[in-house]
């Protein structure tokens, strides 16, 4: 789930928190983007990666933790814990708005990638720079448009990107990747861009 709360993108309300799996499965996740999706249920991590899995998907996985605003004890562990449990085809990346949360992931496995998602303090980035726990940025591409010249020695794949003069931007830079709620719209801009080539 996006939010701390069902209520922005199903039909229910409350603090997620508050509700056992059950309960999140019997709310509707489509509904309040598009009748053609009305019924659709949340998914869990073990549906989304089984699904992965089954379409052979051999690309990057982000999988962002959700603990900014409420953190969730144990967690980083159970989630871990999952995927040393399975094969998976994909690579995985951990990413969170929480440096606490990466943190933890690294002291339970050292050798996990992770990336850290900020907004727009410079500060906060040259912190990230300096930071032998996170791997790669995924900024806000306001941030990034701000700072065009700053070069991190790690990778950007910056968020939300959705407009199509931003994925140009970005594809233009070579980013490593984005993050956006279009990726229809992604692969074609990159495909036009590059003459029909994916």
């Amino acid at each position: 789930m996006h939010d701390e709360t069902v209520d922005r993108t199903t039909n229910g309300s409350g603090l997620i928190e508050t509700k056992t799996l059950a309960e999140i499965k019997q709310l509707d996740a489509g509904v309040k983007f598009s009748e053609e999706f009305t019924g659709t249920r949340v998914p869990t991590l073990q549906e989304v990666v089984a699904m992965l899995t089954k379409m052979h998907f051999t690309g990057i996985f982000n999988l962002e933790l959700k603990t900014n605003k409420i953190h969730y004890p144990g967690l980083e562990r159970a989630v871990y814990e999952y995927f040393s449990s399975i094969k998976y085809p994909f690579q995985l990346i951990y990413s969170s708005f929480n440096g606490k949360s990466l943190a933890i992931l690294n002291q339970i496995d050292p050798q996990a990638y992770e990336a850290r998602l900020f907004k727009t303090a410079a500060k906060q980035a040259k912190t990230l720079k300096r930071s032998k726990v996170v791997e790669d940025f995924h900024p806000d591409i306001r941030w990034i448009k701000r700072h065009p010249f700053y070069a991190p020695a790690k990778h950007l794949r910056p968020w939300v990107v959705n407009s199509t003069e931003d994925m140009q931007y970005c594809f233009e830079r070579n980013m490593a990747a984005i993050i956006t709620d279009y990726p229809g719209r992604a692969v074609q801009v990159r495909q036009e861009m590059r003459g029909g080539l994916i």
